[in-house]
């Protein structure tokens, strides 16, 4: 498997250790990103509500680099380092590719995106690839069958959307997609 994958990490902090456990979250992605070729960076999202668990997304070019992560004495270290700041066992969901373009799975506690906002990003992705695949294809494929037209150009276009403009684009947009989370970065690669 050589898709992007996606780790979503939820987790409760026991009360007052929030700012320890947001200095032990900074030098994981820190190490990470030394120490684990194919690391894509990470997204922190704060608690809404106090008890609430932190969001945290890790991406990783492949599920052999994130794997090679989950299995390493590094990441076991720190999580040996940070046990005492934990109110409950992390809860892990992996997500690839299509995955960001619907709802997350019953029982993930992610404040769901505007709709509004959310088509408003699909119409100009969709809009300006369409528009650039008709520009820059449309001329050599001119003489093609109009099925298969249409077959080549969905599938570039969902394949650029898939796994090169919405996982760029989508953590840059974050705040505009769920306008009402709280975010923290303490660092974005």
């Amino acid at each position: 498997m050589t898709e992007a994958v996606t780790i979503l990490v939820r987790r409760r902090v026991k009360a007052g250790r929030e700012a320890e456990y947001e200095a032990w979250l900074t030098r994981l992605t820190e190490g990470v990103a030394r120490a684990f070729p194919g690391y894509l960076g990470a997204e922190f999202h704060r608690p809404v509500r106090p008890g609430d668990a932190y969001r945290s997304l890790f991406r990783f070019d492949s599920l052999t680099h994130l794997e090679a992560f989950e299995t390493s004495d590094f990441r076991a270290r720190m999580l040996e380092e940070g046990a005492d700041l934990f109110a409950a066992n992390a809860v892990w969901d992996r997500m690839t590719g299509l995955e960001f373009w619907f709802d997350p799975p019953v029982g993930t506690q992610v404040p769901q995106p505007s709709p509004h906002r959310m088509a408003l990003v699909l119409i100009g992705v969709v809009f300006t690839l369409v528009l650039l695949l008709n520009l820059t294809l449309g001329p050599v494929m001119q003489v093609w069958p109009l099925p298969l037209r249409v077959l080549a150009t969905v599938t570039i276009q969902i394949g650029l959307m898939t796994y090169v403009i919405m996982p760029r684009l989508t953590p840059r947009i974050a705040r505009f997609i769920y306008p009402r989370s709280s975010s923290s970065e303490p660092s974005t690669h």
